[in-house]
């Protein structure tokens, strides 16, 4: 045999597995999918300069999920509605979830929040308490338990960061706004 032949043989079959491997679909855990609308994040984009305003965009749309699981529960049973709950209550810890990423990531740079926490920790509260009254059912029990627990360590990162923010801007006073009374935009490096 030639050494090209040779060549040749060896590499088809890794050619042959290599396009098997591009051309796949994606496994479903590969598949990320945003809890938020495209709208909901173009708002989110907009917002990230005035760290106040963007944290509670994401209390809006838990709000928004959560009003949604109550109306599932407020109308007569129809065929689905175990399935949208639990999808609901995924897309809920998700955005809980990017809300306490968030509060981490400004709370280092000292972005003040001072204004947002204690409507975070209402809504953390408000939220459980509506979580835990919806109806027990083993189809969304899972995903119910990890909404309360996204809850309690947004709670508790709050609380912290509370007293962390209570400590700072006492020792550096932020620079005031003039135009809204709003603390400066912070410069969000690329």
């Amino acid at each position: 045999m030639s050494q090209p032949t040779l060549f040749r043989r060896s590499l088809f079959p890794l050619a042959i597995a290599l396009l098997l491997v591009l051309l796949a679909p994606p496994l479903r855990a590969q598949i990320r999918e945003s809890a938020l609308s495209d709208g909901e994040a173009d708002e989110i984009r907009q917002a990230r300069y005035f760290p106040g305003d963007c944290v509670l965009l994401f209390v809006k749309f838990d709000d928004l999920r959560l009003k949604e699981i109550q109306d599932l529960y407020a109308k007569p049973l129809r065929p689905g509605r175990e399935q949208d709950t639990r999808e609901l209550l995924g897309q809920f810890t998700s955005i809980a979830d990017e809300l306490s990423d968030n509060l981490d990531d400004y709370g280092p740079r000292h972005a003040d929040l001072r204004k947002a926490l204690p409507k975070i920790l209402d809504a953390a509260d408000r939220w459980s308490s509506a979580l835990k009254s919806v109806p027990d059912d083993e189809a969304y029990a899972i995903a119910r338990k990890l909404a309360l627990e996204s809850i309690r360590d947004l709670r508790e990162g709050a609380t912290e960061l509370a007293a962390e923010q209570a400590t700072w801007f006492k020792a550096h006073p932020p620079p005031k706004d003039e135009k809204d009374g709003r603390a400066p935009p912070i410069d969000i490096p690329r």
